[in-house]
């Protein structure tokens, strides 16, 4: 999927501390939703659909990837 990241306006989450350990989001045309290391801005992202965004965050608010 090739999705234009050019216009994009990611950000971090309010929670995000000072440190350099997190990432960016991008909500992007289409309902795409773009997620990218913080520390890298000039470098790739990843680039997910309505439904697998929708799917990941499901799963955080569910405790899915909660370590074990």
């Amino acid at each position: 999927m090739s999705v234009d990241l050019s216009g994009a306006r990611w950000f971090k989450s309010r929670r995000s501390s000072g440190s350099q350990e997190c990432v960016e989001v991008a909500f992007l045309d289409g309902g795409h939703v773009g997620v990218r290391d913080s520390k890298n801005g000039a470098g790739p992202a990843l680039v997910f659909t309505p439904g697998e965004w929708d799917a990941f965050t499901t799963g955080m608010n569910d405790g899915e990837f909660n370590r074990r």
